[in-house]
């Protein structure tokens, strides 16, 4: 799968561009503020149905106009695709694929699969257990359908659960039978949850540790752990345990919602004890074994995005990266980054070629093919 074709209108800083793909690597190259992200970020929307870095649909239109537009012309299985992606303000989002709109956004999730790594990832290492849980859903989403669906109902039934408690508080009378009505649909949905997060961090971990040796050149250890209150009971004994402190707190203290995935570098935290190198590596480690995982899921490569990257990375590490995601197991390449020399060094050095995009200020020019060859030509005139 790649993407042939972009067409922007209106969204964030740009007014208009259409940009034509290389297969294999994609540069998008300027200063800081010029848009080289915004580019990105159209990407994941059109794959995702949603912005990377901003959850209010409205807020990515541009300044002062009504509505954006973005179109990706994507090559699948040797079928052409065609996704749209429009918003009015104070209307709802349209999306459609092939001119045919999709009854719910959750059916596109997953269809056009995506891994992006942004200096943005640093919240899975600093922010709370939220962050570190959405990773998670994020990757099972894209390869289950029934598992979004899951999530959705699970977080509705707790919402549910909480605000009865916060009744009975009020009112000084609890309804068990009531009360158990929503205990019994958290466990079976917190069940299912459960279970396909464990699946997945058995078979995903053994991949990032194999990803973070190569970046690291074995240099350090560092673990993945799922931490789960259902790995020492299960949720009717859980709820059941909880429901004095759920009284008083009146919220639900026993739940999937409380799941945590723990980061470690030589048995420490990562982060208290990790340099920022070592979490940058780390995170990169994290996204490219989702990108393997997704591969073997979904048969096929999906897109990957490395935005502003090579801040914080020695040069071993950069090039061993970059070396890594050229190889056959990886495919359509989108990059961004500040300097042209550096991105077109790199390349050259591991036998690449690419396609540089200049931006500035929201306008895109070039897209011309730089093959080593070139950049060597270029180099002795």
């Amino acid at each position: 799968m790649h993407l042939q074709k972009l067409t922007l209108l209106n969204f964030k800083n740009y007014t208009e561009a259409e940009l034509d793909f290389h297969p294999a690597v994609n540069c998008f190259v300027g200063n800081n503020g010029a848009g080289k992200t915004n580019l990105l970020d159209a990407i994941h929307y059109l794959s995702l149905c949603k912005s990377y870095f901003n959850p209010v649909d409205s807020q990515q239109i541009r300044y002062e106009q009504d509505y954006f537009m973005l179109q990706g012309n994507f090559e699948k299985n040797e079928t052409q695709e065609v996704i749209f992606c429009g918003l009015k303000r104070n209307q709802k989002k349209q999306f459609k694929r092939n001119k045919k709109d999709y009854s719910r956004l959750a059916d596109h999730i997953g269809q056009f699969p995506l891994v992006m790594i942004s200096p943005y990832d640093i919240s899975l290492v600093i922010e709370g257990s939220e962050e570190r849980r959405k990773f998670i859903d994020n990757v099972i989403s894209q390869t289950d359908n029934r598992y979004l669906d899951t999530l959705i109902l699970y977080n509705k039934n707790l919402t549910s659960r909480n605000s009865l408690l916060r009744q009975f508080a009020e009112r000084g009378h609890f309804d068990m039978d009531l009360l158990s009505i929503y205990d019994e649909q958290l466990k079976i949905t917190g069940t299912e949850i459960y279970q396909k997060r464990k699946a997945f961090l058995e078979s995903f971990t053994p991949t990032f540790n194999q990803h973070y040796r190569y970046l690291s050149n074995e240099a350090e250890t560092v673990t993945l752990e799922y931490v789960s209150q259902l790995n020492e009971s299960d949720f009717e004994e859980g709820l059941s345990r909880s429901f004095p402190k759920d009284k008083v707190l009146q919220r639900t203290g026993f739940g999937i919602h409380k799941d945590e995935l723990e980061f470690t570098i030589h048995g420490y935290s990562l982060k208290k004890f990790g340099s920022q190198g070592q979490q940058k590596s780390f995170l990169i480690a994290l996204k490219l074994a989702q990108y393997s995982y997704l591969t073997k899921e979904k048969g096929f490569k999906p897109l990957l995005l490395l935005d502003d990257i090579f801040d914080k990375l020695d040069d071993l590490r950069i090039k061993k990266l970059m070396e890594m995601v050229v190889q056959d197991s990886f495919g359509q390449l989108f990059i961004t980054d500040t300097n042209r020399e550096r991105i077109e060094k790199v390349f050259n050095e591991i036998g690449m070629g690419i396609k540089v995009f200049e931006v500035d200020k929201g306008a895109v020019e070039g897209g011309h093919i730089k093959s080593m060859e070139e950049y060597l030509q270029a180099k002795d005139e």
